[in-house]
């Protein structure tokens, strides 16, 4: 993750884990694979004129963007073309740069932190930032260099935290003890007592319509966890944020004033299936390690040179504590809009074909010493070209449902960051409403 958000830094702080985080080994280097070996991908305008990765004609697209997307006053006045308002991740990239640069570096990208692919992602929704920059300044990279002048660095470095420690909030980072550390840090703030594990909500009943009354929620729950098997079945709230998928909540029912409320409103989401392989080698077993962050594999070379899985990262080149000393640990992923079936595969199809992959980039012998598979069904939801309908769903349901408040990967983002900064905004709106009540 990282402290993109400030409300993941504040968060960080309150909760004490500063001294716990992780930054990895040599992060800006990130590899992606061309012509069916990992290519470094450049990280500035001299190394990308040296690369490989891409062509000449695209280093040239690249760097006359800003003299072909000058600011005017229609993406100025605030009124977007309907085709512009649905329009592709591939299409707004191809439009600026190419379409070599969507298939070697945005979709690769797309597929490694959403599981989903230009063609169906929306720009508007999948990157905002990106969208409204266009629309400002009409070159994304004039509009990104412009931005970071005026913002003088704040949402790069913004000073020192409490302890004089100067913070990058655009870096990745981890914990001392992986990102279960933030989790458990959680849940001892909450306290095991207000945590209910293995707990399904069966129905809501908002019991007025109206202002905001003590008590005006109640929900039903069906607990399948031993520790809690004396949790009522019925219990009273006042007011509820609510972080499920917007597919689960489709299957809860609602009440309101005594009458059912129906959530047909809310449309289908499309989620993307992935899974997870962790793996370990033998270091004498890995041929060719790469020092770095990690590799991810456009859709492009999986097609031509018969590559399975989305991307790895380097675990253990990041953390070296996170393996033996003599042993390379790798997180694997596979699935995604461009894989659908190979998501749900059994554990040894995965195996194999992780293997496979990493034989051909890595020069990886013989099996892996650890496995270790996770597989989501539902892993994100795709911000897709109709997103919006979804957006205004959520929005009329909080309207017709007072004291209710809906966060999550579904509405503001898909990053940890995001999903943090959301749930933080739903907390303030939630004691804005109970502080009505009083």
């Amino acid at each position: 993750m990282t402290e993109g958000e400030l409300e993941a830094s504040r968060l960080i702080d309150d909760l004490g884990l500063q001294d716990r985080q992780q930054y990895p080994n040599s992060q800006h280097k990130r590899y992606i694979v061309k012509d069916g070996a990992p290519a470094l991908i450049p990280s500035d305008p001299i190394s990308l004129m040296k690369s490989s990765v891409l062509s000449t004609k695209s280093k040239l697209a690249l760097f006359l963007e800003p003299f072909l997307y000058k600011k005017s006053s229609t993406r100025n006045s605030g009124k977007v073309s309907d085709e512009h308002l649905s329009e592709s991740v591939g299409s707004f990239f191809e439009r600026h740069f190419g379409r070599e640069v969507v298939d070697y570096l945005i979709d690769p990208f797309v597929a490694g932190t959403s599981a989903g692919d230009p063609e169906s992602l929306s720009i508007r929704h999948a990157f905002p930032a990106l969208w409204n920059l266009e629309r400002k300044y009409g070159s994304i990279i004039v509009g990104a260099i412009l931005s970071k002048l005026t913002a003088k660095g704040d949402s790069v470095k913004t000073g020192s935290d409490l302890s004089g420690k100067t913070r990058n909030r655009r870096a990745s980072f981890s914990f001392h003890g992986g990102m279960q550390s933030l989790i458990n840090a959680l849940h001892n703030e909450v306290g095991d007592d207000n945590v209910k594990l293995g707990t399904e909500v069966l129905s809501l009943a908002c019991t007025f319509d109206g202002l905001p009354v003590t008590g005006g929620w109640s929900i039903s729950v069906d607990s399948k966890d031993a520790g809690s098997k004396d949790l009522a079945k019925n219990q009273t709230f006042d007011a509820v944020i609510m972080t499920a998928p917007l597919s689960n909540v489709q299957r809860m029912k609602f009440r309101k004033g005594g009458a059912p409320f129906v959530l047909d409103f809310l449309p289908k989401v499309d989620y993307l299936p992935l899974s997870l392989m962790v793996t370990a080698f033998k270091k004498e077993d890995v041929k060719k390690p790469l020092e770095g962050f990690g590799v991810l594999i456009p859709y492009k070379e999986q097609q031509k040179h018969g590559l399975k899985t989305l991307g790895t990262l380097f675990s253990s080149m990041m953390f070296p504590d996170r393996a033996p000393d003599d042993q390379y640990l790798y997180t694997t992923f596979v699935g995604g809009s461009h894989n659908r079936d190979l998501a749900g595969a059994p554990t040894s199809i995965l195996k194999q074909l992780v293997t496979s992959d990493l034989k051909k980039l890595l020069g990886v012998e013989g099996q892996p010493t650890f496995v270790k598979h996770i597989y989501w069904r539902n892993a994100f939801p795709l911000y897709g070209r109709d997103y919006n309908s979804v957006l205004e769903a959520i929005e009329k349901m909080e309207k017709n449902l007072p004291g209710f408040f809906y966060a999550g990967n579904n509405k503001d983002g898909l990053a940890v960051g995001n999903v943090i900064a959301s749930g933080s905004k739903a907390a303030d709106l939630a004691i804005s409403y109970l502080q009505k009540a009083q």
